[in-house]
């Protein structure tokens, strides 16, 4: 099967899975970060066919909606893809990408071994952040049950990932925990770059939600 084949089933498939999921981790979710891991990856020389199929499956079965199961994604990504017969090679590069991608708590180190893997977590983290990261990070707190804010109940420095998965504090704990924190994550200078503009403006949506707090004291 060539290529441009398994891509275009890939996408048919990831949208038929993930199409009206509610918390921010939907289909146009996977549309962008697709887009700019391959916009990334081709400023960094990176193997476009093994980003794309690693970007567009990253978040076929997040571990947050599977009880804090780490190998279901990967597990469903190597199924999918070796019923297209993709080159095994291929499979193991895909699937090392989609477990080692996410986040996992402030103190816990999370490097990518590929250039491919690189641009592909950037480009998720670059989706994380920004108008569309407040978006989705309130989405998200809506999905679990979160309070926005409750100003007496701290952030948290979460040293594993268990810690993290763990974690249910109000939304605003996030930028704190997770989302001030991706700027100086990124692997890339490109994705730096990016990271910058949306960084800023988080800390302008972040006081401004702080002084509105202030002023219903």
């Amino acid at each position: 099967m060539k290529e441009t084949e398994i891509i275009s089933k890939t996408e048919e498939y990831v949208r038929k899975t993930l199409e009206g999921e509610g918390t921010g981790h939907d289909w146009w979710h996977i549309h962008r970060v697709r887009n700019m891991a391959l916009k990334l990856g081709e400023k960094e020389s990176a193997n476009l066919f093994v980003a794309e199929l690693a970007a567009l499956l990253h978040d076929i079965a997040d571990h947050k909606f599977h009880e804090g199961d780490e190998d279901i994604g990967p597990a469903t990504a190597r199924k999918w893809l070796k019923s297209l017969e993709v080159d095994d090679r291929v499979i193991d590069q895909v699937c090392d990408i989609i477990r080692g991608v996410s986040f996992k708590g402030s103190e816990v180190e999370t490097p990518m071994k590929t250039i491919e893997g690189k641009v592909v977590q950037d480009a998720d983290r670059l989706d994380a952040i920004g108008a569309i990261g407040i978006a989705r990070a309130f989405a998200y707190g809506g999905h679990k049950g979160r309070a926005l804010y409750n100003p007496n109940i701290n952030p948290e420095k979460h040293t594993s990932f268990e810690a993290y998965k763990k974690s249910n504090g109000p939304t605003i704990n996030h930028f704190y925990e997770k989302l001030f924190l991706l700027k100086d994550r990124m692997n890339t200078e490109s994705a730096r770059e990016i990271a910058e503009e949306r960084h800023r403006f988080m800390e302008e949506f972040f006081n401004r939600f702080l002084k509105e707090w202030s002023q219903q004291k």
